[in-house]
């Protein structure tokens, strides 16, 4: 049986003014830069074992009219300068040696072993995303060791980790979350002892970092995401947990998510830590879930309410079929998700003490659940209420990769699908229209969808721009090879290309 398409490596790497068939709106004038996994073969005919350790490869898409470098290319009237490329991290080049010595879920090694090189050598493998961090762009993964990277060529240029006297982890959240407000970025690390904490940090615009606060726990958990109001971070505590005595004591070799148990009787505790005192304001216990994405979170009822989205799968088996086993030969269910809306009631008096599961309730609230991958909203509504979340468009159960991408109204439950274009979609990302924002009269699907496709008869990916009112097509750009499936992007209105020669 031939692998499936979206799994398959790719090596070429491109530099090149792609033709746009179709029309780009002015105001356009930024940079997607996506990120994931380029290859999943290692030298000697070897290969990662899941989908989360492939080799990480970086994809700019600069759209600037006023120096879209190479226009006219095969008569088009525009067109967006692309480029492609392997972050040649120590991983990379440990890789390329016959070195790699195993990530996420491949390679096995004692958990204090693993635990060991978290504290010395932190993975680099970052494929997840980048971001902007002051005036660096680090490329992340689930490591406090970022990469810093020219945007514009993709070189690296060294790592970004914390060495000061604040506490720190040896794990990181994967996505860093913004508060739009102020520009300021947060996120967790997990640090692992004989008792383990989670530590939250904040960085502002100029890259300096502070210590919000710290939870203790028992047995930490696998997370991959947090959620973030104007007042609040809120943790997600899955019941995907491992035992921290372990890490001091020889243990069977395993692949590091491996050593993670799933222990559903501990239900999932949401921990709600206030911004400005670092207290842990309510932490009230839920049925037993997963998931890797909180989508947005938010306050109401002059904030004695906390709602957040979450897309959840019902339990954490999903991580293992993601193996690229399980994946090439057609197994894809475990990708599909729901959308499910979670409410604390802070009881009117939050951020004044603390307050235990006892005073403080939390609700359920199913949004979507026929399956979706890869939420997103417009970056404008961070931290505020939302009413559309964009996704990959998935069944439910899933026997195939993403055919479209939809628009979700909150508000009203309609659902919008974009199916054309290509065969299998990726992560859709919201660009808000010139103008659009808190306070503004604009509405908030006022702009444009990025998403990239991949053509299978065709035998190339194409970036797809819609209309992120009625959600059709206005262009696309051909790529000059099929991608890999990729994980998630960031639009950088400040990208722009540079001058041609």
């Amino acid at each position: 049986m031939e692998s499936h398409p979206g799994f398959r490596s790719l090596d070429d790497e491109r530099t090149a003014s792609l033709a746009v068939d179709g029309s780009l709106p002015g105001w356009l004038t930024g940079s997607l830069i996506r990120t994931g996994p380029g290859t999943f073969s290692l030298p000697g005919g070897k290969s990662v074992d899941h989908w989360f350790d492939g080799l990480a490869m970086c994809y700019r898409f600069t759209f600037d009219p006023e120096n879209r470098a190479g226009a006219a290319v095969d008569g088009a009237e525009d067109a967006v300068h692309y480029r492609n490329r392997f972050l040649e991290t120590d991983a990379y080049e440990e890789a390329q040696k016959g070195d790699f010595t195993g990530g996420f879920a491949t390679g096995e090694t004692t958990l204090r072993d693993r635990v060991k090189a978290l504290f010395t050598e932190p993975y680099d493998n970052t494929n997840i995303i980048v971001e902007r961090v002051g005036d660096r762009y680090l490329a992340l993964t689930e490591s406090p060791r970022a990469v810093v990277l020219d945007p514009e060529t993709f070189a690296v240029e060294g790592h970004f980790q914390y060495d000061g006297p604040e506490p720190a982890g040896q794990l990181a959240c994967a996505h860093l979350k913004r508060d739009p407000a102020t520009g300021t970025l947060f996120n967790v690390e997990t640090a692992f002892g004989r008792t383990s904490t989670y530590h939250v940090q904040a960085l502002t615009e100029d890259g300096e970092r502070r210590h919000v606060g710290s939870v203790d726990t028992d047995a930490p958990a696998y997370m991959h995401s947090f959620a973030l109001t104007p007042h609040y971070v809120v943790l997600t505590e899955f019941p995907l947990r491992v035992n921290p005595l372990s890490f001091f004591k020889p243990g069977r070799q395993a692949p590091f998510i491996e050593q993670f148990e799933w222990q559903p009787d501990r239900g999932t505790r949401v921990i709600v830590i206030d911004r400005g005192s670092g207290e842990v304001v309510a932490d009230p216990i839920t049925d037993a879930l997963f998931g890797f994405h909180h989508v947005n979170a938010f306050e109401r009822d002059a904030g004695t309410e906390l709602v957040f989205d979450l897309e959840t799968i019902p339990d954490a088996t999903a991580i293992e079929e993601l193996s690229l086993e399980t994946l090439r030969d057609g197994d894809l269910d475990a990708i599909a998700g729901r959308l499910e809306r979670f409410t604390v009631d802070l009881g009117g008096v939050t951020g004044k003490a603390r307050y235990g599961t006892g005073n403080v309730t939390i609700t359920r609230e199913m949004l979507y659940d026929e399956g979706t991958a890869l939420p997103t909203i417009s970056p404008a509504r961070w931290c505020q209420p939302h009413r559309y979340v964009y996704a990959m468009s998935m069944d439910q159960p899933a026997t195939e990769w993403a055919t479209g991408v939809m628009k979700y109204d909150v508000k009203t439950g309609a659902i919008t699908e974009f199916e054309s274009g290509g065969d299998y979609f990726g992560e859709p990302i919201f660009v808000p229209g010139a103008g659009d924002g808190a306070g503004t009269t604009t509405a908030e699907d006022a702009g444009v969808v990025l998403t990239v496709a991949l053509d299978v008869d065709a035998g190339h990916s194409r970036l797809l721009v819609l209309d992120g009112e009625h959600f059709d097509e206005r262009a696309r750009i051909d790529l000059p090879h099929p991608a890999p499936f990729d994980f998630h992007g960031r639009y950088f209105p400040e990208i722009r290309a540079k001058p041609a020669d």
